[in-house]
């Protein structure tokens, strides 16, 4: 049975994989400054904490040595909007915490480190389908530090043998999502439709955006930290779910919810900013370790309702 530590386990990526992973027998160790999250009510007694900061490199040595850890599944990073009001700050949560991370790695000897970076990571003027041999430019302070990550993890490999393992995600599906990230709409659209709540959408009907469900992110992670090196060509895979248009996913949050009030008022400022991102290409991830999605908009949408009706309260 392992032992994973993950970083910023009590949010919304990592709730879902502690959960995942205690499903699975694994054992499960939470790294974050917060002591509690309503969302690991059912699997609380099944989780170990190690309360730190990223940014504190004693902390993340002594979470990592005191815990007897064999992977670690590293989550935690300031994301727009917070990312983008203090560059300093971002840089020395985003890049010298994963910096720390890889020193506990490299020097405890961990079998392993998965890494999440992003669709950010690309610029302006991308191949629609963008693979993972496309220059990275990105456009903000979050994908500039996820960039210098991936290289870091990168020469961690090279110099001293890290085994370090990364996927670039795009925008995640998921009820327990509560950032004002640009792409807030997709899950915003669903969890007020569900709560009884109107909501206006700030991006065009015919908007079109990737996205991935929480469960097939979940899912990635654990595959590619289970996939043998043998099958591995590369350090950093792109990783994709569905694409669809706005209006799209209003029609389908109104077949299961007819009375959802939903309109329409595009905000320039988002549409600059969503109507440039590409759908990454990941062929490359399903040819070498075997990833399948499993969840297109249809069966996204009604597990997220399912999942809110479950435990409306948790949510409001």
């Amino acid at each position: 049975m392992s032992r994973n530590l993950i970083t910023g386990g009590l949010g919304f990526l990592g709730s879902y994989l502690a959960q995942q992973l205690v499903e699975k027998g694994e054992e499960v160790v939470v790294f974050d400054l917060a002591t509690d999250s309503k969302f690991i009510e059912g699997i609380k007694d099944k989780l170990e904490f190690a309360r730190g900061d990223l940014t504190n490199e004693a902390q993340v040595l002594a979470a990592v040595r005191d815990n007897d850890i064999d992977h670690i599944y590293h989550l935690t990073a300031l994301m727009p909007p917070a990312s983008e009001q203090d560059l300093s700050v971002t840089f020395k949560v985003n890049v010298q915490g994963t910096i720390h991370v890889l020193e506990a790695v490299r020097s405890l000897k961990v079998v392993s480190l998965i890494f999440v970076s992003t669709l950010a990571t690309y610029g302006l003027g991308v191949p629609p389908l963008t693979n993972e041999d496309v220059p990275q430019q990105p456009r903000n302070m979050y994908g500039t530090t996820k960039v210098c990550c991936e290289r870091l993890g990168e020469q961690y490999h090279r110099k001293y043998g890290v085994n370090f393992r990364g996927v670039r995600f795009p925008p995640i599906l998921g009820a327990r999502r509560k950032d004002s990230a640009h792409s807030a709409f997709s899950y915003l659209a669903i969890k007020e439709s569900v709560l009884g709540r109107p909501y206006t959408i700030y991006v065009e009907k015919e908007t079109r955006m990737p996205l991935l469900y929480i469960k097939d992110a979940v899912g990635s992670l654990i595959s590619l930290k289970e996939a043998g090196e043998e099958r591995l060509k590369r350090r950093i895979y792109n990783i994709s779910g569905f694409s669809l248009q706005a209006g799209e996913l209003a029609q389908e949050v109104q077949k299961h919810i007819p009375q959802a009030q939903l309109d329409f008022k595009p905000d320039p400022t988002m549409l600059d900013m969503i109507g440039n991102w590409p759908t990454l290409d990941d062929a490359r991830a399903r040819d070498e370790w075997g990833w399948q999605p499993e969840y297109e908009l249809p069966e996204s949408v009604e597990d997220f309702i399912a999942e809110v009706r479950a435990n409306p309260s948790a949510y409001e």
